[in-house]
């Protein structure tokens, strides 16, 4: 072998080596996210309304330090808490699903305030019937059947003075849990003076406003001592007493998003990820090992070793990136899929560039030099806005999304490097073995069109007019109804059932609990699972509502997402902004390579043409647009560019080539030998696709979706609309 494929092979042993050190053990070096192993995301916001200018400040530090030593005495493993802004907090909790008792925990101020009761009972009678004496309070003690009483305002002592808060029994019968407080010197001085000053008299204990007890003074207490009954339960006492040790909140806290993902869930969800990852994979290795053969052969050895590159690449994140965890995640394992597909792209560029330069008689050796050479400004403009797109979702992603960002981006990244580095030297040490001589056998499907595709495309346009208007008359007329609770908020509960439910009975149970509006989602594949969706929080009501009306069901929280109509906004214009700047992003890069405006915005307005094509299908098929939706517009975006920069990539090359013909024969050609190419990849792209589509479950079944309608469209828009539209462009610029 020559001393140049020695030094590549060296290299990409090297770096395949040490992505090999950094991908294994995969449960060591890559962690799965919560919508793989279960957990919670919690977005929330801090409200610092009432404080002062100096209090504001600090209050989301402040709130940050206190709900990760809550967290950290809760037992959470490797929880990850976040300021973000000016005052949101991003919680990760990885396998909690005692939703419930999390969202007590965090979001609990734990403000403790001991009030004397007033003992005048004409007063609380007034106040009973809406005439409250000045300087009191109505207030109902909790877990006492209600019993009214009336407080003073103003506090006697607060929680300040608190050092510890303990789980005790009581001596009674029952043996309830109780909370022990202690104060500190200074509050067990005033604590004595307080219970000292008003025997006899009853005190109310109250947390964030809430009565706990009222228990009467029978004798002054100097050892600074007292106790919150209230008919506990242990883990209900546990809990009071963690927060009140930890300390109480600077401001109230609202959550804005929730995501809970219960564990079998996750466990579903990784299967059918990998069950779409094993599919995908294997139906695109075959179609190229029986289309190209050996070649295919080399191209299938090249996408193995760009999954193992991008294992490694995510494992080698917190290396390169200190504080940035390699998670993988449902999309993300999308992600790798779909960079898989799209890696197939640049080797069917390469070989179909081989085929034509052995049909004009060239040998071997010069024909892979060339078919190299000639398809490299094609893969890389290719490749890099695809990337264009990818970064944006990462900016302007959140989650998950972000997760399949950063898969993609390492996946396209990887099949660069081994589609033009790691497949040329295998070619290379064949050759250089004699293993391979003059002859490179490959399948062919795709004769030498003539077709003028020009002089069709009035149809087209037409014909795209009447699809996209029909979609945006749909999306329109729906309003909110076109958006998932990401964008126009809400509450969505996903329940698994032993045997299929009634949806009628289900039905009935909403209206019971004052529901009635809810939508009722019903799986075809599996109609044991039920989806609700719900513009307000009642998931403790509904879900226990729903184990009494089934007693014999099993019932299993899956999912709880709730998005606020704030955080709902703020996502809706974050997506927004990524499709904005992706489409200025692919504009300026086209404009730049082909060093004309008019190639830059036939390209775009294909693309946005995909965009529209696969919104109007989505709609015409009852989905919704969440962050994966977009997701998948911007995918689509990225994606389908590339066909249309291949052509004028060829158009580019043609134009040197055959001087003499007008730009209408230039396009005409250029997309007749550029066809089969377009259809074999985006062919092999949508194998892995409908993988996902199929096994990859209900979660990415919408985002597969929209993925098939855009690609196939990318072919037709390739065509139809983004070249004639160049021959437009020109012609309204020459005039």
């Amino acid at each position: 072998m020559g001393r140049q494929v020695i030094k590549k092979l060296v290299l990409i042993l090297s770096i395949l080596g040490i992505c090999a050190y950094f991908a294994f053990p995969l449960d060591k070096r890559i962690n799965l996210g919560l919508d793989l192993k279960g957990g919670m995301h919690l977005l929330l916001k801090v409200d610092t309304g009432h404080l002062d200018d100096e209090q504001r400040r600090d209050a989301a530090d402040r709130a940050v330090e206190i709900i990760r030593n809550r967290i950290d005495e809760f037992g959470v493993r490797e929880p990850s808490i976040q300021r973000q802004g000016e005052d949101e907090i991003v919680i990760q909790l990885p396998g909690v699903t005692d939703r419930e008792r999390a969202l007590d925990i965090i979001g609990k101020t734990a403000m403790l305030e001991f009030k004397l009761v007033s003992s005048d009972i004409e007063k609380l009678k007034q106040a009973q019937e809406g005439v409250i004496p000045e300087g009191f309070e109505l207030k109902y003690i909790e877990k006492e059947d209600s019993e009214p009483v009336l407080l003073e305002k103003k506090a006697v002592l607060t929680g300040d003075a608190l050092v510890n808060a303990s789980v005790k029994f009581d001596q009674s019968e029952f043996n309830e849990a109780i909370v022990a407080l202690n104060f500190n010197p200074e509050g067990a001085k005033e604590f004595a003076k307080l219970t000292a000053e008003n025997v006899g008299k009853r005190l109310a204990i109250v947390l964030d406003g809430k009565v706990q007890s009222a228990p009467r003074i029978r004798e002054a207490i100097p050892s600074g001592e007292a106790i919150i009954s209230g008919r506990f339960a242990i883990d209900e006492a546990q809990d009071l007493a963690l927060i009140l040790r930890v300390g109480a909140l600077p401001a109230p806290m609202h959550i804005e998003e929730e995501r809970t993902i219960g564990p079998l869930l996750g466990e579903d969800s990784i299967n059918r990820g990998i069950k779409a990852l094993i599919i995908g994979g294997v139906s695109v290795c075959s179609f190229m090992m029986i289309y190209y053969l050996l070649a295919g052969v080399i191209c299938n050895l090249a996408l193995a070793l760009n999954l193992l590159m991008i294992l490694g690449g995510l494992g080698i994140l917190p290396v390169l990136f200190p504080g940035v965890s390699a998670t993988l995640t449902l999309p993300g394992i999308a992600g790798i899929v779909l960079s898989l597909g799209m890696a197939v792209d640049a080797n069917v560029l390469i070989y179909e560039r081989i085929r034509e330069e052995i049909n004009t008689g060239k040998n071997l050796t010069a024909a892979i030099a060339n078919g190299y050479g000639k398809a490299f400004s094609a893969i890389l403009d290719t490749n890099i806005t695809t990337l264009i797109a990818a970064f944006l979702l990462f900016q302007f992603g959140t989650g998950s999304i972000r997760g399949f960002a950063v898969t993609l981006t390492i996946g396209l990244i990887s099949s660069l490097f081994t589609s033009i580095v790691v497949t040329r030297t295998i070619f290379e040490m064949l050759i250089s073995l004699k293993l391979l001589k003059n002859r490179l056998p490959m399948l062919r499907l795709f004769k030498e069109t003539k077709l003028d595709f020009i002089s069709k495309r009035r149809i087209f346009y037409a014909l795209s007019t009447i699809i996209i208007i029909s979609g945006l008359f749909l999306y329109f007329n729906k309003g909110k109804d076109a958006f998932g609770i990401d964008f126009a908020g809400g509450q969505l509960q996903e329940y698994s059932f032993r045997t299929a439910p009634q949806v009628d009975e289900v039905r009935s149970v909403l209206k019971q609990i004052g529901l009635a509006e809810g939508s009722i989602q019903q799986f075809k594949e599996d109609p044991r699972i039920i989806l609700i969706r719900t513009t307000e929080d009642k998931n403790t009501f509904l879900t226990n509502k729903l184990k009494q009306t089934f007693p014999d069901q099993e019932i299993q929280t899956l999912r709880v997402e709730r998005v606020g109509p704030v955080a709902g906004k703020y996502l809706q214009t974050k997506a927004l902004k990524a499709l904005i700047w992706a489409m200025i992003g692919i504009l300026i890069y086209v404009a730049f390579r082909f060093k004309h405006v008019n190639f830059a915005v036939a390209g775009v307005v294909a693309l946005l043409h995909d965009v529209f094509i696969a919104l109007g299908f989505l709609l015409f098929t009852g989905r919704q647009i969440d962050l994966l939706i977009v997701t998948a517009f911007l995918t689509i975006a990225g994606y389908s560019i590339n066909d249309t920069i291949v052509i004028y990539d060829r158009v580019r090359e043609n134009t040197r080539n055959f001087r003499r013909l007008g730009l209408r024969e230039l396009i005409n050609l250029s997309v007749n030998q550029t066809l089969g190419r377009t259809v074999l990849t985006t062919f092999a792209t949508l194998l892995v696709v409908v993988a996902i589509f199929f096994y990859g479950g209900e979660v990415l079944s919408n985002f597969a979706f929209t993925l098939i309608v855009g690609f196939i469209s990318g072919i037709y828009s390739t065509i139809y609309i983004a070249s004639p539209l160049v021959l437009l462009l020109s012609r309204k610029h020459t005039k």
